[in-house]
């Protein structure tokens, strides 16, 4: 037995004037309606939620009996893994379904961010590094130390980050879920001045993603049921990989946490990197995303511009990369995260993904990183009918 999604929702990502709680409602009531699933018949609900101090929620889990009051008594658990709670929660889900014990669930990935400061959030976001070595280090920080690596390594990249910044920004003009729906241009990404300035050198703020409000949700159900359901979407795959949490312990060239985690997918969805026909991709800095392109295997090693100056990843080329606009322009609720790359991705090999659909997308690919390259997520959809 294994999980289909079969429905979804998804609230605007941006600043926004709902609680934690209505997002989470919002959300997990468009999914049902768009599966077509009564509150009463839902086994089990995962909230992917990371928190660390950003909310005083601490006990969130059972905020979504909220949604509706069939839900009362159904079991609820909150899921965290960093920057990859979301997908957290959905794996977990999965694993139920798959074990006998679930046959509908309920995921619902939220983050309520934008009622802290910058520095109060960048705070909380610190946590999820290791606090032996990294206490005290920003997630840009982090990052900036992974580009500056890189760079050393492979040359000045700045202007490849500008163009992978840009192109999110014109991929989330037509998300009318993104929290930046603005085409800001090559030429400003790539030029520092008192609105792009260095935040941790290489990295401009172009080059970071946003703080963010939002929460997505998707239905799943066992297989056996999914000749019921107007749209059902299968896992081809779906790895999880952990790596050392130590920045210390791993090579920052070589992402390989992450290129495990793709390695490992595609060996059990039976595919290659050419196979893909789009992916959605965790560039919460544009050096992840960089680091990203090699890790799933479009270019060699210290070869990620290529991918940039060949057209490989935009919306036109061989394999476009965060149609969405990604973390970069579309936003990173950090919990809502990873349910959200599903919720979109399994909208685009059913067809439903409206302004944002790619012709012949039929096999699509969502990887979510929680830390810097600790907690890999990787999942390969395909709409049934594509089976």
């Amino acid at each position: 037995m294994d999980a289909r999604i079969v429905g979804w929702g998804h609230t605007p990502f941006g600043r926004l004037d709902k609680s934690l709680e209505e997002l989470i409602g919002d959300a997990a009531r468009e999914a049902m309606a768009h599966a077509g699933v009564e509150a009463r018949d839902v086994d089990a609900i995962w909230l992917g939620h990371f928190n660390a101090g950003m909310v005083p929620d601490g006990f969130a889990s059972s905020l979504a009996l909220q949604v509706d009051d069939d839900l009362r008594f159904t079991p609820a658990t909150r899921v965290e893994n960093a920057c990859a709670s979301g997908s957290a929660a959905v794996y977990s889900a999965r694993t139920a379904i798959q074990a006998g014990k679930v046959k509908v669930a309920l995921v619902i990935g939220v983050e309520k961010m934008t009622s802290n400061s910058t520095k109060d959030v960048t705070e909380s976001l610190m946590s999820a590094s290791y606090q032996a070595e990294e206490g005290g280090v920003s997630f840009p920080q982090v990052f900036g130390r992974f580009a500056d690596a890189y760079f050393q390594a492979n040359g000045d990249q700045s202007a490849v980050l500008a163009h992978i910044a840009a192109k999110n920004h014109i991929n989330a003009v037509k998300n009318p879920l993104a929290q930046m729906q603005k085409d800001v241009g090559f030429d400003f990404c790539n030029t520092v001045s008192d609105k792009n300035p260095l935040v941790a050198a290489p990295l401009r703020l172009t080059d970071c993603s946003l703080i963010s409000d939002g929460a997505a949700a998707l239905v799943m159900v066992a297989d056996d049921m999914a000749p019921d359901f107007d749209r059902s979407v299968r896992f081809r795959a779906g790895v999880q990989v952990n790596d050392f949490l130590p920045m210390s312990r791993r090579d920052l060239l070589k992402f390989e946490g992450p290129a495990e985690a793709f390695a490992r997918a595609y060996a059990e969805a039976g595919v290659t990197v050419a196979d893909l026909d789009f992916a959605e991709v965790h560039d919460c800095f544009t050096i992840a995303e960089l680091l990203v392109y090699e890790a799933m295997g479009l270019t060699p090693q210290g070869q990620g511009a290529k991918a940039v100056l060949d057209g490989t990843i935009f919306a036109d080329g061989a394999t476009p990369i965060n149609l969405s606009g990604g973390l970069k322009a579309k936003g990173h609720p950090v919990g809502a995260t990873g349910v959200s790359m599903h919720a979109l991705t399994a909208a685009q090999v059913t067809g439903e993904a409206g302004s944002l659909q790619k012709d012949g997308a039929e096999i699509g690919c969502v990887f979510n990183m929680g830390g810097s390259g600790v907690a890999n997520y990787c999942s390969i959809l395909e709409a049934d009918s594509a089976a």
